[in-house]
């Protein structure tokens, strides 16, 4: 059996950053995040070490500070926060500051708001908060429930497939020919890339490893992705979860994971990998029995 990793493994800028800040804030006094900092388990149990705690209820914040994750939030969110008094920390992603930006400025230019991503997503929420209409696109099914507007503006969830992205934006412009259509690609770069090497190891290999929360949006779309090209496919969360029946000696191994996946839970998993390699190594084992 042999390894293969795909380029641009480990947590991408914007989630190290947010761990590093809640860590650092942390030791000077306890705060709580509004919601998940990252859909990582074993990275919020370590937080919850460094005395970072975790709701998405105001009513629950116990603390004085409160962090906005990695994913952001409106500014109505951070007003009521603002209203109970809490000093406001924020971790938000500044790819996510840009995706606010690009759709406030489509819509104070008239157009009406469409965000291509996961409905009920903490980013999705966040993009949407502060607006009085808009309609979010998960498939082409929604393109139905989209009102007649002359001037549509479109952003994406910045962990969305750029294809699917791509496509549905085609396909927007397509049921609406006699309307502007003004698309701003807000797909983050890293998300890119990982797809990019994700979809390439897939067809090179013959079993592929997706690691990653199980609430994570990102990793979920290189699971289904990774899919598309490989007949099997398994996203766990740690290296315990393996199983020998999955590989054959003969296998190409590939190994991916989600942007808020940290280094040692991919270390730990190609260790695991690694020992299993030596495990089943028949003939030489073989060889050492009859010499």
């Amino acid at each position: 059996m042999h390894i293969k990793l795909a380029k641009h493994l480990g947590m991408c800028f914007g989630v190290r950053d947010a761990i590093a800040f809640a860590k650092t804030q942390s030791r000077q006094s306890p705060l709580t995040t509004l919601g998940d900092l990252v859909h990582n388990q074993g990275v919020l149990r370590e937080l919850n070490d460094h005395g970072v705690r975790s709701t998405r209820d105001f009513d629950q914040i116990e603390t004085s500070r409160v962090m906005i994750t990695a994913h952001g939030s409106s500014d109505s969110v951070r007003q009521a926060l603002d209203e109970r008094r809490h000093e406001v920390l924020d971790a938000t992603c500044p790819l996510v500051h840009h995706a606010h930006r690009l759709l406030t400025e489509l819509v104070a230019s008239g157009h009406f708001p469409l965000v291509i991503g996961k409905p009920g997503h903490v980013e999705v929420k966040g993009l949407t908060g502060d607006l009085e209409e808009f309609r979010i696109i998960s498939g082409e099914a929604d393109l139905e429930h989209i009102p007649p507007r002359p001037r549509y503006g479109v952003v994406a969830q910045t962990t969305q497939p750029i294809e699917r992205v791509r496509s549905l934006v085609a396909a927007l412009r397509e049921r609406f020919p006699s309307a502007e259509v003004a698309f701003r690609d807000t797909v983050c770069q890293p998300t890119k890339n990982r797809q990019k090497a994700a979809k390439q190891l897939a067809t090179e290999s013959d079993v592929v490893i997706v690691i990653g929360g199980a609430r994570s949006n990102n990793t979920h779309e290189l699971y289904a992705l990774c899919s598309r090209h490989c007949s099997r496919v398994y996203h766990i969360q740690r290296a315990e979860e393996l199983r020998e029946e999955w590989f054959f000696p003969s296998d190409l191994v590939g190994v991916t994971a989600g942007t808020s996946t940290p280094d040692d839970q991919i270390r730990s998993v190609v260790d695991w990998l690694e020992a299993w390699i030596v495990r089943s190594d028949f003939p030489a084992r073989l060889s050492k029995v009859t010499n």
